[in-house]
């Protein structure tokens, strides 16, 4: 048996399936961990949807925010972006059993050393908190209001955390944390404009796994979102999003012993005209 963590997929069903035949990939002994994104951008967010949905327990998902992007979208609280790509989900026969499987996946998961989330954790935030603020979202999300959740997820405020907020506000930060944060403060206010790699860094900021006494730091966090940082795989530390979708690579890594395995999308990339 081993647990294999793969970076973001979105959409990009070829480049999957040869990753898959590349690690040897049997659900029947092995396990899937997957960062989020599974969707948009890429030419066969449909396939990938359904191939998730068929793992059943053998993958933990959480999600991203294509992901969410996608249920808002569907849910009419937001139009697509030109450069969508859901259009085939939306028009799906099983169009509705796929958005309720996605709806019911995790913002974060926490196993032995490891922590699974699509973008990052707030410095000031242990994984044991971690995982009770994702509940806190996940609730929403299966309930029978989560209407109400995608009608007012969008928007960037608030922007720093505190035990003291309440309703909305409080959702939304948690998500916008844990689905889009790349660069924090030192106290953890959040930017959400700088998307370049890690050294290009917007003033006061820094990434926010560099952040001092970030007390996450005693887990290994796996997480995506950012492919203009690339590969990282260190001591408590796992960078996944390799840029797939724009002709780098996808890759998976075997948590086991963190053997790297990767695919290169450049001749898929071109080929399908997946930018």
């Amino acid at each position: 048996m081993a647990t294999y963590a793969i970076g973001d997929i979105q959409g990009c069903f070829q480049a999957l399936q040869l990753l898959l035949q590349k690690i040897d990939f049997d659900p029947a002994r092995d396990r899937l961990w997957l960062v989020g994104d599974l969707v948009n951008r890429g030419p066969d967010s449909l396939a990938v949807l359904r191939w998730a949905r068929s793992l059943g327990d053998k993958a933990v998902v959480v999600l991203g925010n294509h992901d969410l992007h996608l249920l808002a979208v569907a849910y009419g609280f937001v139009k697509p972006h030109r450069k969508d790509t859901i259009a085939q989900v939306l028009a799906a026969p099983d169009r509705a059993e796929l958005l309720d499987w996605l709806r019911h996946q995790r913002l974060f998961y926490a196993e032995d050393d490891y922590a699974l989330v699509h973008a990052g954790l707030l410095p000031q935030w242990s994984v044991k908190k971690a995982a009770a603020l994702a509940h806190e979202v996940e609730q929403e999300l299966r309930g029978k209001h989560h209407l109400d959740f995608f009608a007012h997820m969008y928007g960037n405020e608030p922007k720093a955390w505190s035990k003291d907020l309440h309703g909305m506000a409080r959702l939304r930060m948690i998500t916008n944390a844990m689905t889009r944060l790349r660069f924090c403060t030192p106290e953890g206010e959040m930017e959400f404009d700088h998307k370049g790699p890690p050294e290009i860094f917007p003033a006061g900021h820094l990434p926010w796994y560099e952040a001092p006494n970030r007390k996450s730091a005693d887990s290994t966090i796996i997480f995506g979102h950012w492919s203009a940082l690339g590969l990282q795989v260190r001591s408590n530390l796992m960078a996944l999003d390799t840029g797939c979708l724009w002709g780098g690579d996808l890759t998976a890594v075997r948590l086991e012993d963190r053997q790297v395995y990767q695919i290169s999308c450049q001749a898929l990339s071109s080929s399908t005209h997946w930018q």
